[in-house]
């Protein structure tokens, strides 16, 4: 059976934190509140819990995961990005897009596109997932939690509880975050490439 903990969207309990943090590094998989919607996820070096995920999901090994990092100097870890391109990160992270960058040879191979070398990453704005990776020290590797044949993810613990709780380790019940999801920018493209519209400000992305 999974753990259920209430976090306070605004202010997470750090005992609460701590405990969630410590069933990520023992190999579990969690559902998660983020700045766009609900969230699956694991560890980064965790295959098992990644394959877990993708059988919760039903998900083809083509599908691009992400990486919710703590920050822009934790992206540069993973990403690849030029001057130009931290200017641009800079001012619109943290928040809720996503870029698809050439990933650094720290990321496992096993996540990156199988055409060409690149993975997204974001940094969310949200409480509960910075309190998260604070504690954690490395990014979270994540997908959207949208069961299979759903068009939108879920939004209520109760039901995640109730659908997930012998396939997950826990869920965060941190109340309702939305459901738009992140704006996608391929930042591989010269100039960037808009993917996805969502709730991120995509209007710069948008050619005239």
């Amino acid at each position: 059976m999974a753990q259920f903990f209430q976090i306070h969207p605004d202010n997470p309990q750090p005992r609460l934190v701590r405990r969630a943090v410590e069933i990520l590094l023992e190999g579990g998989v969690v559902v998660y509140p983020t700045d766009s919607s609900y969230a699956l996820g694991c560890q980064l070096g965790e295959k098992g819990a990644m394959e877990r995920i993708r059988r919760i999901r039903r998900l083809d090994d083509k599908h691009n995961f992400t990486l919710l990092c703590r920050d822009l100097s934790e992206i540069t870890t993973y990403a690849r990005i030029d001057n130009q391109a931290f200017r641009l990160l800079k001012s619109l992270t943290p928040g809720a897009y996503t870029f698809v960058h050439e990933a650094t040879k720290q990321v496992p191979r096993r996540l990156l596109h199988p055409k060409r070398k690149a993975i997204g990453i974001r940094v969310p704005d949200h409480a509960i997932c910075r309190a998260l990776l604070g504690e954690l020290n490395q990014p979270i590797l994540s997908t959207t939690l949208i069961m299979p044949d759903a068009t939108e993810p879920l939004t209520d613990p109760y039901d995640m509880r109730e659908l997930l709780d012998k396939h997950v380790d826990l869920i965060i019940d941190g109340g309702f975050c939305g459901l738009e999801p992140t704006t996608v920018v391929d930042m591989t493209t010269e100039p960037p490439t808009l993917v996805r519209r969502g709730k991120g400000d995509a209007t710069q992305f948008i050619e005239d």
